[in-house]
This record gives C-alpha cells, structure tokens and sequence, in this order.
C-alpha cells in the first residue's frame, strides 16, 4: 500500500492498526510550501504514537482557507513531498474546509496541531476526546510559516534584489 491512500482504505489501516493495539495519531494542514517547522512538527508529532496520519487539504479547500492564490503547490506534489518524510506513515487528502468529517471517520487516538492553535479552537478535539482520545499541542516555532516565506520571496522580487534574480 503507497502512503497516499484514499479515506476507505486508510480507514481499514486504522482499524487494524487499532486491534493490534497500536496508537494512532492524526493532524492535518495544507504542507503549501515544506519547511523546517513542517518537519520539525511531524517528528515531534510522531512520538506521540505508532502511526502518524497526515490529512492534507486538497487544492479547493486551501483557496477556500487561504485565498484564491493558495496553494502555490498542487495537492498532488504537496502528498508526495509529505509522504516522503519518515515521520509521516500516511497522507490522505480531504476536500472539506475542516477535517472533522475524517477524524469522526478514522476515529485516531491523538489529534495533533500546532503551538499557534488554542485547543478550543481544534476541530475535532472534543470529538476524540468523547471517545477516549487526546489533543496534542505541539510548541510553536518562531517564524517558521509558509505565508513568512512567500512574503519574503514577494519581498525579494518586489525590490529587484539582484542575489534573488541568481537564483
């Protein structure tokens, strides 16, 4: 099975994964551009558990999120680039503007976000904690965000800096 899988097998994973007594752990987001804090995110959001889902939104619901000039890379070459992490077991794209939908479905043990999220404000926390499950939130880090690097690279442009047009 690749790592990309569609909702109904993962779900069939999940349930596996479950009898064999294995915790689950889920977060999700729009992975736009990869950068450290990505990468820092998954790892420390693996340890949590045996198995990490990464729910990613697809193309329609990233404009729907952040605008119509988002995402700047195809949902398609977003699951590739994090499903080649070794921390992420599985990525699964989602059309909705949130993943309660999958997260009811899938039923993981932990829902993970980031230290820019206010639990209250995760969707799905109360939900898997309703049925026994945790809500993770991992520390935020500083500067690290897709919108900071497309605005610098905006910036970069806009001033005509002569190392940006290298390359």
């Amino acid at each position: 099975m690749s790592k990309i899988t569609p909702r109904n097998e993962l779900k069939a994973t999940v349930d596996r994964l479950k009898r064999e007594g294995k915790k689950v752990v889920f977060t999700n987001g729009c992975f736009d551009i990869l950068h450290a804090g990505h990468t820092r995110y998954l790892r420390e959001a693996r340890k949590l558990g045996d198995a990490l889902i990464l729910a990613l939104n697809s193309d329609s619901s990233v404009r729907s999120i952040k605008g119509p000039m988002r995402p700047i890379v195809p949902e398609a070459e977003r699951a590739e680039v994090v499903a080649a992490l070794d921390s992420v077991d599985y990525v699964t794209v989602f059309d909705e503007l949130t993943p309660l939908e999958l997260i009811e479905f899938l039923r993981p043990d932990v829902i993970v976000k980031g230290g820019d999220w206010a639990e209250k404000d995760i969707v799905g926390a109360e939900t898997v904690r309703k049925w026994g499950g945790r809500v993770a939130i991992m520390p935020e880090i500083e500067g690290a965000s897709t919108t900071n690097i497309i605005d610098k690279v905006l910036q970069v442009y806009r001033s005509g800096d002569e190392a940006g047009k290298r390359g």
